[in-house]
């Protein structure tokens, strides 16, 4: 009785997942530039990106606001490109 007691409940919780508020691929145009994640952040000078768009270096301070239309690109410390997403 025990087993099917905690059964229930952890079903009931799998359902409670929290959104993260980010599309990563939302209507921002993320999807067609996923072959970017990896390479170096100089190839984003000769790309024509979206005038709504931010290029987040290492320890920036940025807002969390929810703009779908946002292009967010992340750069890690070695000055690749690690995460496009939505937000």
């Amino acid at each position: 009785m025990k087993q099917y007691f905690l059964a229930m409940i952890f079903a009931t919780l799998s359902g409670c997942v929290a959104n993260s508020g980010q599309e990563p691929h939302g209507s921002c145009g993320a999807g067609d530039l996923m072959y970017l994640v990896g390479q170096n952040a100089e190839v984003l000078t000769d790309l024509d990106l979206p005038e709504n768009r931010r290029v987040l270096q290492p320890g920036m301070a940025y807002t969390m606001d929810y703009q779908p239309d946002r292009l967010n690109i992340s750069i890690d410390e070695n000055g690749l490109i690690d995460r496009i997403w939505c937000s």
